[in-house]
């Protein structure tokens, strides 16, 4: 085999009540593509916050181009040719694209001035290479969430760095953008780099990738060949157990109607309806700018509605905010948990009691019993992984602060549960989890939405299925007549007749 490029060996890493890697490794090798899996809390990004200087290593060594090497911090391992495109972005919307792609490293002239013509020059070749259609002085908040992870992607590529780890790099990126991004890994590859590529979506990883280290709890578990194992195999290694079926979907009688949504007309939204039954599962399916959130905040009232009714158990409601939402049984789990979902600074206690802090009090006065004992029991119900309930939330990995953000909602008991992608960023076997749970509540007799930009999550664990198209429902199905074809036709705009359906 060829040389390690970069090579991490026995690494150990401990926190206060965890020792987040134990004896971890990893090779990256030049001109190939190194997966870095395991479940959620398994240490990977600990061990490239390790690689980069971020966390000191308590034990272990890295080797760099043949010599040992520790890193400072992001700047001195990106200086020597080692860059991360982190899963969450570090990004300033205020700046334009270009500013954000050279930030601290302006390009100047001899008297310290910026010269502008030249990055914007060298900043819209990047976006041309990731067929980015916009100027690099746009400002990075006129963006969508797809393209402003391209511009994170592009300034890694700025650096010319021998080592890119990718982190989750196309989580919020369209089928279009992933291809583009795929291309540019092929062109890195050729060009001799070596890519470590973090991500939960196993049919990234046999499209893309060369090899596979697989980390569970800290551990170093296996290095294998992509060609030599194949999905199921890798998920047992993952999750060191076997998952027989990876959405439990459970057949449970409807009950009466629930929710009635009838023509609702809101930012990015044109007169959609729906219905919604007492334990039903709706899918949302669609492609990204379809529209899909912008109608789940109008129910919810997240977003200013100009039209249309919500009508839930036969009464018209009227949200304006999320608060009156709430106080109506409708509950909503943003797809930007960073942003919308989770207060980073608090605690895990404290971030999943917010939603439901007048069920557990007393008058006036929080009952603090009764609020450790829910969390608790959520905690263990959905395995969330931290050393207490006390731990600030921004300390534990994105798939265990998925869990809590998911937690919060249900906390609340709601009789409408809206999902938006509950399960970005999850590992497969917290998502089977996510998804046991989903269909207990469902069997309790909650009504559920699911909003999922992975088909085979809608069409596994959905009961009936809309999908979504500029703003408007172009299809419904039963679940039972459903698959990804007739799924994409409608998500391309394409009629029933026309889609063959």
């Amino acid at each position: 085999m060829t040389q390690a490029i970069l090579k991490l060996s026995g690494i150990e890493k401990s926190f206060p009540g965890v020792k987040a890697l134990d004896n971890a490794c990893l090779n990256v090798y030049p001109g190939k593509v190194m997966a870095l899996l395991g479940e959620n809390g398994a240490g990977k990004s600990t061990l490239m916050k390790v690689l980069t200087g971020i966390y000191h290593m308590d034990k272990g060594a890295i080797n760099y181009q043949g010599s040992d090497v520790t890193f400072d911090g992001p700047r001195h391992s990106q200086e020597v040719g080692i860059s991360i495109i982190h899963q969450e972005l570090n990004l300033i919307p205020e700046l334009t694209i270009a500013e954000n792609i050279f930030l601290g490293r302006e390009k100047t002239n001899v008297f310290g001035g910026i010269k502008w013509a030249e990055m914007y020059r060298d900043a819209d070749a990047l976006l041309q290479r990731l067929n980015v259609k916009h100027s690099s002085r746009q400002l990075l908040g006129e963006l969508s969430l797809g393209e402003q992870q391209m511009v994170e992607i592009a300034k890694a590529l700025s650096f010319k760095s021998q080592v890119i780890v990718m982190d989750e790099p196309t989580d919020a990126l369209t089928d279009s953008e992933t291809k583009s991004l795929f291309k540019v890994i092929n062109e890195l590859r050729n060009e001799g780099c070596g890519i470590v590529y973090i991500s939960h979506r196993l049919k990234e990883i046999f499209e893309i990738c060369d090899d596979i280290t697989v980390l569970r709890d800290g551990k170093f578990i296996a290095e294998i060949a992509v060609s030599d194992i194949d999905e199921d195999g890798l998920i047992e290694k993952m999750v060191g157990r076997r998952l027989d079926e990876i959405y439990p979907r459970i057949d449970a009688k409807h009950g009466t109607l629930c929710l009635e949504v009838e023509n609702i007309v809101a930012p990015g939204v044109h007169d959609v309806s729906f219905t919604l039954d007492h334990g039903e599962i709706l899918g949302i399916s669609g492609l990204m700018g379809a529209g899909r959130t912008e109608l789940m905040k109008a129910i919810y009232g997240a977003l200013p509605r100009q039209s249309g009714d919500v009508i839930l158990d036969d009464k018209v409601v009227s949200p304006i905010t999320p608060r009156d939402s709430l106080a109506n049984g409708i509950a909503y789990i943003s797809e930007d948990r960073k942003g919308d979902g989770l207060i980073l600074g608090l605690s895990v206690k404290e971030n999943m009691s917010l939603c439901a802090l007048d069920a557990l009090s007393k008058g006036l006065q929080l009952d603090h019993v009764k609020e450790a004992t829910a969390v608790e029991d959520f905690m263990r119900q959905f395995n969330v992984k931290t050393p207490s309930r006390d731990q600030i939330i921004g300390n534990l990995s994105g798939g265990n602060q998925q869990k809590v953000a998911i937690a919060k909602g249900l906390m609340t008991r709601p009789k409408v549960l809206i999902l938006d992608e509950p399960t970005r960023g999850v590992d497969v076997g917290a998502k089977k989890e996510i998804y046991q749970l989903i269909n207990q509540f469902k069997a309790e007799g909650m009504s559920i939405i699911l909003v999922s930009s992975e088909m085979p999550e809608v069409l596994g664990m959905s009961d009936r299925i809309l999908v979504m198209h500029e703003g408007r429902i172009s299809g419904e199905f039963i679940a039972a007549d459903a698959d990804q074809e007739k799924l994409m036709a409608c998500a391309v705009g394409k009629k029933i007749n026309e889609a063959g359906l």
